[in-house]
């Protein structure tokens, strides 16, 4: 029996050979020099230009990720860098290869805890009964609440205020960040630790609040890191650091397999 043949079809971009189309515009006319990178961002998850508003908000979600120094992907990108200088892209990828549950990636876990939570946002919800129910899962569960905490930030990750301030001045503030404060305080509670909403807890809110689905969340990170990643390949190939690093691991981590010096007696 022959196999039924599915549409294939993309609703995002076209061409020919005098045109580029991308979601029904012209892209010279309409696009280029109209939208700024995380418009076009946004586009591309939506179909269509932000407001202003939405421009305001998307693109100070995805300039919070772009940096954060020497975290692990940065590492990883810069050390693939130094086994293949030749390939920008294979350490820019494998930097954001690290992007998960710990680091960036986090941004949809928090997503998915609070679209779970409340599929559907109501400013009238109870929020702490919400934020109890999803946290006791959680735990009972043996997983980690995400979008609270940070490893390096305490007692406050500084982009969170920014980013609520943010959140209020154009219109978001919404029931999906009250949730999310809301995980934090129970979490608090319940294991009796300082875990205020983090960065990715507050973008994860953000995107609910704009109506992301949770699957696409982790996107924004990559997205925005992948701008990081080149900035560091571009100082690792001016001032090295991936050579030391290997260098010092190494020492360090064989330091106890070494022979002791032998002792000298003073004369």
């Amino acid at each position: 029996m022959a196999r039924k043949k599915k549409e294939v079809r993309t609703d995002i971009g076209w061409s020919d050979a005098s045109s580029i189309t991308v979601f029904g515009r012209d892209f010279p006319s309409e696009i280029l020099g109209h939208l700024n990178l995380g418009d076009m961002g946004f586009m591309e998850l939506t179909g269509r230009f932000p407001t202003p508003a939405e421009s305001r908000m998307f693109n100070a979600m995805v300039v919070t990720l772009v940096e954060h120094g020497m975290t692990p992907s940065a590492i990883v990108a810069r050390m693939t860098y130094l086994g293949a200088p030749e390939s920008l892209q294979g350490a820019v990828a494998a930097g954001l290869n690290g992007l998960g549950t710990v680091f960036v990636g986090s941004i949809e876990g928090a997503a998915r805890l609070l679209s779970e939570a409340m599929p559907k946002p109501d400013a009238a919800a109870d929020f702490t009964a919400l934020a109890r129910s999803a946290v006791e899962q959680y735990r009972s569960q043996g997983r980690i609440v995400p979008g609270i905490g940070h490893p390096i930030h305490k007692p406050i990750d500084p982009r969170t205020p920014r980013l609520l301030a943010l959140a209020k001045d154009n219109g978001f503030d919404g029931p999906y960040i009250k949730l999310m404060l809301a995980v934090a305080q129970e979490a608090e509670r319940a294991s009796g630790k300082v875990l205020p909403v983090n960065a990715t807890g507050a973008i994860g809110a953000l995107c609910c609040e704009m109506g992301f689905d949770w699957k696409i969340c982790r996107g924004l990170g990559v997205m925005a890191r992948a701008v990081g990643l080149v900035g560091h390949i571009l100082e690792e190939s001016r001032r090295p650091m991936a050579e030391e690093i290997w260098h010092r691991v190494d020492e360090m981590a064989t330091e106890h397999m070494r022979p002791a010096a032998p002792k000298t007696e003073n004369n």
